[in-house]
């Protein structure tokens, strides 16, 4: 990717269908930027290393943590603290932007 190009997420979620599965759009410093498609449930785990950040681009994102439910909706963002054990899932199709260190 040329790193003056202007990027757009939206359209580069046309890209590819496939569900869980986060696709690299450009990278900053020491952070990276993906996209994903999700639907339905994940599995429980946790971010030992790193805090993580989800951005709902498009649809609402459900994470579970193991004392309460958190709603994302289009245009908001969270925060997990890194070792934080979550379960992410979306009841209809929903697109999420990720920012993370490149070495995830």
């Amino acid at each position: 990717m040329n790193q003056y190009q202007i990027i757009k997420p939206m359209q580069e979620l046309t890209k590819f269908t496939e569900f869980w599965s986060p696709k690299y759009i450009g990278g900053m410093n020491e952070y990276q930027f993906k996209l994903v498609k999700m639907i339905g449930e994940y599995e429980w785990h946790a971010h030992e290393e790193t805090d993580k950040v989800f951005f709902v681009l498009e649809g609402v994102m459900i994470i579970d943590l193991r004392d309460r439910q958190v709603r994302i909706a289009k245009g908001e963002m969270f925060i997990v603290p890194k070792g934080l054990e979550i379960k992410p899932s979306a009841e209809s199709e929903c697109h999420i932007m990720l920012m993370e260190p490149k070495e995830l």
